[in-house]
């Protein structure tokens, strides 16, 4: 007997209540409070509708993202930022070392201030007046805490229907809208349906879009210290053999690490006991923050690289990790996973204002165009960092800590580096700009 259930209709339909997916959400059930129609499908439980239910249902996550000041700026016209704030940590500065595990002294080659100074005068400045704090190129932002703010803004949303457990089986979009049906037997229809479940995306291959890459042979560890001595908002990158380990500050004398082991070793050390585990902490730590203890779970995933080879299909567009996963030694992904948000929302508003299809391949085109290049040069500064970095070669050492010297003693580049991590180079979007769509 055939399913008589009608079709749900929407003007937008994404698969994945990921960050990049959530943030789309917000971004266009915002700008068009009483006018659009969006749906989100997800295999995860049903988001609640009030923030304590939220708070005390979301799955524990050790990561932390280094947020850019564009990010930021984004999440702040959303109206996202201020349950992020509190506990939010902005990054003062940065310093950079490369030495072997077993160096007793790991000289700092490369320091940078990591904040936004416009060096010029305002017309609206009195002479000698005090100029307004420098703005930070990026802030620590535990990934927990971005979840939650994400999932209790949009469950506010009233004009955002979940289908969450949910999970599509087949779509088409070789119509005027793209035909959706559900594992549950529901379906739905929409001018433009929008992947968004992460890095193994099943509406990305549905949609025929194959991705390319590679193995790193490297995993990815992560978990929180406290520590006996305060951080100053520094942010340290120590570059090791096996690759690099970030200590990310934390409000409070608290920090989350980061690094990366080639994937025998670092299943040795998730295999030690507590006591085992802190020692591998300490030796990479290094006694620069005193004492210190493990307080968070211990995490790790594979490290990968891959590119979807196309960003968009008939009635389709890919955001975030389904477009792109990018090794995490700069600590980019969550940033350029917003960018893609800012830049596909900006052109659906748009198309909509100006009564166009926003499903269409030109309007698609254009995101496609906006975003594909900076996300495929991106990836490949990330490849090669960490392929130059992870090289224990001599030469190649010595040759590396000259060229972060050289670049510790140029100041206008350093600023640039800043400028580039806060996002606020290149094609900006508008929320980026913190302009509203």
């Amino acid at each position: 007997m055939s399913d008589t259930r009608p079709t749900h209709r929407f003007d937008l339909v994404i698969s994945g209540a990921s960050f990049a997916g959530l943030a789309l959400a917000r971004a266009l059930g915002t700008a068009f409070t009483n006018d659009l129609r969006i749906a989100v499908v997800d295999r995860a439980p049903p988001i609640a509708n009030d923030r304590a239910a939220n708070k005390q249902t979301a799955a524990p996550d050790a990561r932390a993202f280094a947020l850019s000041a564009g990010a930021r700026r984004m999440l702040e016209t959303l109206g996202i930022w201020p349950e992020i704030a509190a506990s939010a940590e902005p990054v003062t500065g940065i310093e950079i070392t490369d030495s072997s595990l077993e160096a007793g002294i790991r000289p700092v080659l490369l320091t940078y201030d990591n904040h936004l100074r416009d060096d010029s005068p305002s017309d609206n400045t009195p002479s000698g007046a005090p100029r307004a704090p420098a703005e930070p190129a990026s802030h620590i932002v535990p990934a927990s805490v971005l979840e939650r703010a994400l999932q209790n803004a949009v469950a506010a949303q009233p004009n955002v229907t979940f289908f969450m457990p949910g999970e599509i089986a087949q779509f088409s979009g070789d119509g005027a809208a793209v035909d959706i049906t559900l594992k549950s037997g529901e379906t739905l229809a929409a001018p433009l349906l929008v992947g968004a479940e992460g890095r193994r995306s099943p509406s990305r291959e549905s949609a025929g879009i194959k991705a390319v890459g590679w193995k790193y042979g490297q995993t990815a560890i992560v978990t929180t210290i406290a520590h006996e001595r305060a951080h100053g908002g520094i942010a340290t990158q120590h570059f090791l053999p096996a690759g690099p380990f970030a200590i990310l500050p934390l409000p409070g004398n608290r920090a989350c690490l980061t690094w990366t082991e080639e994937e025998h070793e670092a299943s040795r050390i998730l295999a030690l006991d507590d006591a085992g585990f802190l020692a591998e902490v300490e030796t990479r730590v290094g006694g620069r923050l005193g004492a210190i203890e493990v307080v968070g779970p211990r995490q790790s995933w594979p490290l990968d690289l891959h590119l979807a080879r196309a960003y968009v299909a008939p009635r389709y567009a890919l955001i975030g990790d389904a477009a792109h996963g990018v090794h995490p030694i700069a600590g980019q992904g969550v940033n350029l996973a917003l960018r893609d948000v800012a830049a596909l929302s900006e052109i659906v508003a748009d198309s909509l204002r100006l009564g166009l299809d926003p499903g269409s391949m030109e309007a698609l085109g254009r995101y496609e165009r906006w975003r594909r290049f900076d996300s495929f040069a991106s990836a490949a500064a990330f490849d090669g960092l960490n392929r130059l970095f992870s090289n224990d070669s001599m030469l190649v050492r010595a040759a590396r800590d000259v060229g972060l010297g050289l670049v510790d003693r140029l100041p206008g580049l350093k600023s640039r580096l800043v400028a580039e991590a806060a996002g606020l180079t290149g094609d900006l979007p508008r929320l980026f700009k913190s302009e509203r769509l």
